[in-house]
């Protein structure tokens, strides 16, 4: 007779048995947050990058670009859409894209975005989908919310459709995590219908495949706007070379004299920073999901190894040496699946979550890559040479260990944001004290 009954089987187990490989849910644990459209797109999706990616990592890696053909695929099989929405599908997509999984957008929530960015992480490491749909993830959120009409209905559509894709076009060779350093300079033609964009953005993931450009620029008064920029006369891009996140098509934009229409304009002028420091807790979010896969499969890679790898007489795994290690790995990774901050977002308006959860975000990011960073450290300990072999066993550790950077620095590097979290809860708790004084004050 099994230890575990049939329905506890049949919902909470799921993929790997090689501990702490999947997370608790998938494990035989019950979760109050997942139901059965969760378990249909975890499968859907487990499927789709079975057949889809996992026989084709190295020649993806390896290969000058990311094939439209896929990117086109992926919208089909209904992965962009659901992408592109966050945790909630807007009103005017429901009906007009497919959602893979047969999730309904009408339920679909933070848990199935944090599902299908999961399972895509089963790559190992994260250029594949950076290069892929990370444009869709950190662009579109944006355009949606405060586009134009234009971009409503021609920029979106044809990204969400599979015929074109975006990037996001902030950082500068002299602004990082300083975002108020952007120098890319727009003036306003003397007709005043289009703008005229100059200036430089580097880093910029999916850049070589992008047909548009979510770009941050300095107008003549100081002021920051964002523009959809279309791959047009005077913008030209140039490939960079990094030491891991390899398919994520990392590009040098260089603008000169580029021409965009007024209507490409993102919400209003002058408002630009503003806009692009709230999509910064989506982008952070999406990365702090991305290092959680990524440890995970170091941990099913590295303890796959030690239970078959012998030394001196006996498994990997014997000697409590290694299982120490493990121990640590595991505590750290299983500590940052338990953080609730999407149960949190799903339960607070927008502003409140902005309020509550923006420090809370970039603490996990931050987290994320330092959990991160030890834990595919130790996973080649255990692994030895097969851990630094490009290809074989060791391929997605090894891969993972070249990309972790591409974890730890965009989105804001670590020392930043844990100061940026210090001080918006020394920030958070300044208000509501002056909030509950001002009360106080009224009552007499």
């Amino acid at each position: 007779m099994s230890i575990l009954s049939d329905e506890i089987k049949a919902k909470w187990l799921f993929g790997s048995t090689v501990p702490f490989a999947e997370p608790a849910w998938a494990r035989g644990c019950p979760s109050p947050y997942y139901n059965d459209s969760h378990r249909r797109l975890r499968a859907a999706m487990r499927t789709w990058v079975d057949e889809n990616l996992m026989p084709h990592t190295i020649e993806l890696e390896t290969s000058p670009s990311l094939p439209d053909s896929l990117y086109e695929k992926a919208a089909k099989d209904g992965l962009i859409m659901p992408m592109a929405s966050g945790a909630t599908i807007p009103q005017e997509w429901r009906g007009k894209y497919p959602i893979i999984g047969n999730v309904s957008a009408e339920e679909w929530d933070g848990f199935h975005d944090l599902i299908i960015h999961d399972e895509f992480g089963r790559v190992g490491g994260i250029g594949i989908e950076n290069g892929l749909v990370g444009g869709a993830v950190l662009a579109v959120p944006a355009l949606q919310k405060y586009g134009s009409q234009q971009i409503k209905d021609v920029v979106i559509p044809d990204i969400l459709s599979g015929r074109t894709r975006i990037a996001l076009a902030i950082t500068e060779p002299g602004a990082g995590s300083d975002v108020q350093g952007v120098q890319t300079e727009a003036r306003v033609s003397e007709d005043g219908s289009h703008f005229i964009v100059d200036g430089e953005k580097k880093w910029i993931t999916s850049g070589m495949y992008a047909h548009y450009f979510l770009t941050m620029v300095k107008e003549v008064t100081g002021e920051f706007t964002l523009l959809v920029i279309p791959r047009t006369e005077g913008l030209t891009t140039k490939h960079i070379t990094l030491s891991g996140s390899t398919a994520a098509g990392t590009a040098f934009v260089d603008f000169e004299n580029v021409k965009v229409p007024i209507n490409m304009v993102v919400g209003k002028r002058g408002q630009g920073l503003k806009y692009v420091m709230s999509n910064f807790n989506h982008e952070r979010l999406f990365i702090g999901i991305q290092a959680l896969r990524c440890a995970r499969v170091c941990l099913e890679d590295s303890i796959s190894h030690a239970m078959n790898r012998e030394t001196f007489g006996k498994k990997l795994v014997d000697h409590p040496v290694l299982r120490l290690k493990i121990a640590n790995m595991s505590r750290e990774t299983e500590a940052l699946q338990a953080w609730s901050l999407i149960y949190q977002i799903s339960k607070l308006s927008s502003e409140e979550a902005v309020f509550l959860l923006a420090g809370t975000t970039a603490q996990l990011k931050a987290h994320a890559g330092i959990v991160l960073e030890h834990v595919v450290r130790e996973a080649i300990q255990i692994m030895g040479g097969i851990g630094l072999t490009r290809g074989g066993r060791g391929e997605r550790v090894e891969r993972i260990w070249r990309d972790v950077k591409a974890i730890t620095v965009p989105g804001g590097s670590e020392e930043i944001l844990l100061d940026l979290a210090t001080r918006r809860a020394l920030n958070v708790t300044a208000k509501l004290q002056a909030e509950e004084a001002k009360v106080g004050k009224n009552k007499l």
